[in-house]
């Protein structure tokens, strides 16, 4: 759909796809996190997506509805690539190149349409997350959520 431009390493110097440190688990726990380039920025990939479908005049073709469906559809073609396989271990250790490499580009398209969405409905996404996050933490609070599937309203005062 999309040229992304070429990921460079984050602000740390860690590469992308390499791991850095973070605490999971219990407190004090050593976890390696996974990390995401630093460019493309999100809006980076939205004015690349932006000029690619003002090239081709397709923006008579991507309103919010249309967008949606199109979410779905690739989100379908993700979920297809993980259908039969059971679980597998973090970083796909038993996936080959060319699978993952699909991988890539499945959920590659799940963000296009997702950011295309967005800037279609006026939604500011990152501070949206910023947003989100905030009452994630109100409703999952660590007393409560810590180590636990339960969905909030399960949760006993």
């Amino acid at each position: 759909m999309s040229e992304h431009g070429e990921m460079n390493g984050d602000a740390n110097g860690v590469a992308a796809g390499q791991c850095n440190g973070g605490a999971a688990g219990s407190p004090g726990a050593a976890h390696h996190r996974f990390t995401f380039s630093e460019k493309p920025s999100m809006d980076d990939i939205r004015r690349l997506q932006a000029e690619f479908t003002d090239e081709r005049d397709w923006n008579q073709f991507h309103q919010p509805r249309n967008l949606l469906l199109a979410l779905i559809g690739e989100v379908g073609e993700v979920a297809e690539l993980f259908q039969w396989r059971g679980e597998t271990a973090e970083g796909l250790p038993d996936w080959n190149v060319a699978e993952r490499e699909q991988l890539e580009h499945e959920l590659s398209d799940v963000l296009i349409y997702l950011l295309e969405l967005a800037e279609k409905c006026h939604v500011d996404l990152p501070q949206a997350v910023l947003r989100k996050m905030a009452l994630n933490r109100l409703k999952y609070p660590v007393s409560k959520a810590f180590g636990s599937a339960k969905k909030y309203t399960e949760f006993k005062d």
